[in-house]
């Protein structure tokens, strides 16, 4: 069974960064796709980020390109969301998902789910 355990959320100024941290375990093969997620109170979840687990290759939404990087490390079974420039926007739960099969920016198509880490982007 897999499971995802997030950390590195916090409280920052505006411009700030943090890094954030996806311990996974359990995979049960490569063929899998790790996404972050956020969800703002009062507003749907929203995709941010998804990378290839075995060949590396990211997508993300616009509103983040060029400011957050997320990238893995398959010996430490660690997911990163390197996250330079905050903004206020960018303040909601973060979470961690994984999905059996190749890239997808649907919630609903990712199988597994971290509990949240809150971050928080003061103005």
């Amino acid at each position: 069974q897999v499971h995802l355990v997030e950390s590195g959320g916090g409280l920052v100024q505006t411009g700030g960064s943090l890094r954030l941290t996806c311990a996974v375990s359990g995979l049960p093969s490569n063929w899998y796709s790790m996404a972050w997620f956020r969800q703002a109170p009062g507003k749907e979840r929203e995709f941010v980020a998804v990378i290839q687990w075995s060949s590396g290759s990211t997508l993300y939404t616009p509103s983040v390109n060029g400011r957050f990087s997320i990238s893995r490390d398959t010996a430490e079974s660690e997911v990163y969301l390197q996250m330079t420039r905050l903004k206020p926007e960018d303040t909601a739960v973060y979470y961690c998902a994984a999905r059996n099969g190749i890239r997808s920016t649907v919630p609903s198509e990712f199988d597994d789910w971290g509990q949240g880490t809150q971050v928080t982007v003061s103005s």
